[in-house]
């Protein structure tokens, strides 16, 4: 964390919280990576992902920017379901921007509808972002645009491709413009708030929804238990990945623990490139057929286990 003195002066400075929300999947998490610059957010193609609220700050010029990347937001139908979508709603009533994304593919489905006629019975004015626009055909894009246009929600409209960095400059433009006059919040190295024992986790969870989303059902968990610092000034890292019933867990080990090792393997050398030092990794798997029921764990990633 840096002790310099800002490169602004206060009296210029801009800040502001801006919620990224959208359907399970819209490429939340992909746009405030690509907008950060560096991995804040876990990504897969597996739907709601994210589970909780991320925050990922960048600057822009005298503005700063700290965007809330939210889970999916979609019918809930179990306890996790519920405090995923109340953290998502949470993070956009908190915030002074709301950035509405749409895949460009799937279309203004179910999901956005019901998030656009939640905004507008909160009065909430939205900037509308269409995502993976590389992926299709310009007629379809503009009807798309036409149609959500007519619930004269949005006050403005941008198309992107994060994956190709395709419109994002202009779209962290108009969000520097947007947000107030007021001091930074966080010092200007730091791009998230989340601890790096919840980062370490999050990583491991993606690459085993990587190599097993074709496999393995939702309720997969995984948590750091333990961070040893090293004399060598590398660390050792303790996780356990929970699972629900051992027919699970022989997935998730895998023919005489092949899959785990890749998994770990993966999230090891992803560890060393964001932590920038050696990382040593150990995985065990548990079943604990009831972890989405614990308050614990709720408490642990900042959701509200009664939601």
């Amino acid at each position: 964390m840096s002790t310099e003195p800002p490169s602004v002066p206060f009296a210029e400075q801009r800040c502001g919280y801006v919620a990224v929300v959208g359907a399970p999947n819209a490429g939340k998490s992909t746009l405030v990576n690509a907008l950060v610059g560096t991995k804040v957010s876990i990504v897969s193609p597996k739907v709601q992902t994210t589970r909780f609220r991320v925050l990922g700050i960048l600057m822009a010029g005298a503005a700063q920017l700290i965007l809330v990347d939210t889970p999916g937001i979609f019918q809930p139908r179990r306890r996790l379901d519920r405090a995923m979508v109340a953290a998502a709603w949470g993070g956009a009533a908190e915030a002074e921007i709301v950035c509405l994304l749409v895949d460009a593919i799937r279309g203004y489905d179910d999901d956005s509808r019901a998030i656009v006629a939640r905004l507008k019975e909160a009065k909430r004015q939205a900037i509308l972002v269409l995502t993976k626009v590389d992926a299709v055909r310009k007629e379809t894009l503009l009807a798309l645009t036409a149609e959500l246009s007519a619930e004269e929600l949005f006050s403005d409209i941008f198309m992107v491709s994060a994956l190709k960095n395709d419109g994002l400059a202009a779209l962290q433009a108009t969000l520097a413009e947007r947000v107030p006059a007021g001091p930074w919040m966080f010092p200007e190295d730091q791009v998230s708030d989340l601890p790096q024992r919840l980062l370490a986790a999050e990583i491991t969870r993606e690459k085993a929804f990587f190599y097993l989303h074709e496999e393995l059902p939702y309720a997969l968990a995984v948590e750091t238990e333990s961070w040893q610092e090293r004399d060598d000034g590398s660390a050792r890292i303790d996780q356990v990945i929970y699972v629900q019933r051992d027919s699970q867990k022989a997935i998730v080990v895998g023919k005489s623990g092949h899959q785990i090792k890749t998994i770990g393997a993966a999230a090891r050398v992803e560890l060393e490139a964001l932590l920038d030092r050696r990382v040593h990794l150990f995985l065990h798997v548990k079943v604990k057929d009831d972890w989405a029921d614990k308050r614990g764990f709720y408490s642990e990633v900042g959701l509200d286990f009664d939601a």
